[in-house]
């Protein structure tokens, strides 16, 4: 996930939560895998920090202990609890003037790649950083009690820093990525990489934390996105370009993954390009 922290000016942001300003005192959240464009005004300087969601997942089960069995029922929690997977936490500059100082230092000890004698240090920091900006996240309420648990599958926990990705997991990344004007189907491309559609749902969801036709939007929305910045085609024939048919499907995804309509998406680019 991503933590960026506006530290002076201010930009028009465009994501899943729609398009919305955030200025100097602002900490945008991003879930992993989530799109966020950005139109500066005039110009911006921003901090951003990088988790990894397996540290995440992590760091919630040690919190909520007390409740939760295992780090599988941690990702559960998590995913039920922070269910938005963008967010603009609104600070101030006074609050937000505290975190310079440690955002600061967590740059400079990071500037040489991790060291094990900053470690402690930079836990420390991101713990401070973490302390203040938490009570702003907004969380979906869950009912967790010692006799009201979900069923979790049984297995270790997974870490994708050191396990390598099922290779059926790549090579459907690849023929997305390759093809993605392709009318896909789960069916087909589980076929062409040699597994049952519910055996890729679980192995790319795993590896990517997208299911397989999610990932597809998210591709076809990048690629409409490209068309609409620098071609003057119309947007209906961009979005079949990019395998899009219907174009209110084709709107929908595409605000879900940009935060605007293909239209108003344009519109940005061109008053832009005219300033």
């Amino acid at each position: 996930m991503k933590l960026i922290f506006v530290r002076a000016g201010s930009a028009v942001l465009l994501s899943e939560f729609g398009e919305k300003p955030a200025t100097t005192g602002d900490v945008v959240m991003l879930g992993a895998n989530t799109l966020c464009g950005s139109e500066p005004e005039g110009s911006i300087t921003v901090t951003t920090l990088y988790l990894d969601r397996d540290y995440v997942i992590d760091q919630v089960f040690w919190q909520h202990a007390a409740l939760l069995s295992d780090r599988l029922e941690a990702q559960d929690f998590m995913n039920k609890r922070y269910s938005e997977p963008a967010q603009i936490l609104t600070l101030g500059e006074d609050r937000a003037g505290m975190l310079m100082p440690w955002l600061d230092e967590m740059v400079a000890l990071s500037i040489d790649g991790p060291s094990p004698e900053s470690f402690y240090r930079l836990q420390s920091l991101l713990f401070a950083v973490l302390d203040v900006i938490t009570p702003f996240v907004k969380t979906t309420p869950v009912r967790r009690t010692q006799s009201q648990r979900l069923a979790t599958w049984p297995g270790l926990p997974h870490y994708r820093r050191f396990a390598p990705l099922r290779a059926e997991a790549r090579e459907a990344v690849e023929l997305l990525r390759s093809a993605p004007a392709q009318r896909w189907t789960l069916h087909e491309l589980a076929k062409a990489v040699h597994l049952s559609p519910s055996q890729l749902g679980r192995v790319f969801v795993d590896a990517y934390g997208k299911t397989p036709m999610t990932y597809l939007a998210t591709l076809r929305a990048q690629e409409l996105a490209l068309l609409l910045r620098e071609t003057d085609l119309p947007i209906e024939v961009a979005m079949r370009a990019v395998g899009w048919h219907s174009r209110g499907h084709a709107a929908r995804l595409f605000r879900q993954c940009v935060g605007a309509s293909p239209t108003r998406y344009r519109q940005l680019v061109r008053q832009k390009a005219s300033t």
